[in-house]
């Protein structure tokens, strides 16, 4: 099968709007979070904002998808490149927006607004992913998934899937997210998922999630391609595993089922065992469950030396995007031999050998979790030795 490499990416969170400036903020355990009252009718909540107001999506996209391309050192068109871009959120802040014009208007007024909405298809759920193609003049394939908060890693599994069988020798991948809405704030807080003071992954006293912006995106390309353009590589995706739990709504199995046999599968299909992990980006939401059960999940299939850190308590949980973050800095991890921190973390609940501050340690193969709402359950593998070997 056909070996797939990173080449490029593109990120921007709230820890800064670069690749580069997020990961020495995070490796220097700052975080981006700051209290926000980004809409008057709600309270003040602590949050994870890439600039003073909520981002767009389109900007968003525009902005990763352009860094990806200028760091892999290629340039538009790109017809045969495949784009998979999902969110989980999509334009949900353009609907509500026009809810609010719709419901809080008379009707004169009503319908003058939905008339200036005459764009309204170009906020349908898969639109993003076209304009990114639009944006980089590509033809081939488009992909638009949306797989609640492991969407990242869902999205990157998929572009690697359409290199591996060889439909394609170039894709770009990755996900984007602009959540700080009214309906998201309050819905997660309804939920009793939202934090009060801060993201605390792991941590004794951690309070639940923050919400945060951001995205990144990936140029994925076969190893060959890659080698005969003489392309910086990141690492390699080894393999993936895409599971659910089928269990409830937004809780997930307490027994860790599902995670479990997404792990175990992610493995098979990498040709790793536990022991040759050096690193998990865990899930690492900070709320009470996740953070319980991913440990569960941890602690029974991998040795305890595996270093664990999540990436949350610095950028806040990007929901959909929050993967392919952790699969961006997971790469930085192995190209630069330093484990990131945990953010956040003061008092440790789990017997992990978590990451409490920025280290050297020998990193080749890396592992990333996303465990979604619904039980969406993503694994991502991801290693260096295919650099090495091409040096």
């Amino acid at each position: 099968m056909v070996k797939v490499v990173v080449t490029g990416i593109g990120l921007v969170s709230a820890l800064g709007e670069s690749l580069e400036t997020s990961w020495q903020k995070l490796i220097a355990g700052k975080s981006g979070i700051k209290f926000q009252q980004t809409f008057p009718e709600l309270e003040v909540f602590p949050l994870g904002l890439i600039g003073q107001q909520p981002a767009s999506l389109e900007m968003l996209t525009q902005w990763v998808v352009a860094d990806a391309l200028k760091d892999a050192g290629l340039s538009p068109p790109l017809p045969d490149c495949a784009v998979v871009i999902g969110s989980s959120r999509g334009h949900q802040a353009s609907w509500e927006m026009l809810a609010r014009q719709i419901y809080g208007s008379d009707l004169l007024q009503s319908s003058l607004q939905i008339r200036e909405m005459e764009n309204w298809l170009d906020t349908l759920p898969h639109m993003n992913a076209i304009a990114a193609a639009r944006q980089i003049g590509a033809s081939g394939s488009v992909l638009a998934p949306m797989a609640a908060c492991a969407t990242g890693i869902w999205a990157i599994a998929q572009a690697t899937s359409l290199v591996q069988t060889g439909q394609y020798q170039r894709a770009i991948a990755g996900a984007v997210e602009a959540p700080i809405t009214p309906l998201t704030l309050a819905g997660f807080k309804q939920m009793g998922a939202l934090a009060k003071t801060g993201a605390y992954p792991f941590d004794m006293r951690r309070e639940g999630l923050v919400l945060g912006e951001g995205a990144a995106v990936f140029v994925l390309e076969s190893a060959d391609l890659a080698k005969q353009r003489q392309a910086k590589i990141y690492g390699e995706v080894l393999g993936f595993g895409l599971l659910n739990d089928a269990y409830h709504q937004n809780a997930p199995d307490p027994e860790g089922r599902s995670a479990i046999a997404s792990v175990k599968q992610c493995l098979e299909r990498s040709y790793l065992t536990p022991a040759d992990i050096d690193y998990i980006h865990a899930h690492g939401t900070a709320t009470q469950l996740n953070d319980r059960i991913e440990s569960m999940v941890i602690q029974r299939l991998f040795p305890q030396k595996v270093a664990v850190s999540s990436t949350k308590g610095a950028t806040g949980h990007t929901l959909g995007a929050s993967g392919a973050l952790g699969v961006a800095f997971s790469l930085l991890a192995l190209q630069h031999q330093i484990l990131p921190p945990c953010v956040g973390l003061q008092q440790p609940e789990f017997d992990l050998n978590l990451v409490r501050v920025a280290q050297q340690h020998q990193v080749q193969s890396t592992l990333c979790f996303s465990f979604g709402f619904g039980g969406q359950n993503a694994v991502l593998a991801l290693s260096k030795k295919l650099l090495e070997n091409s040096n």
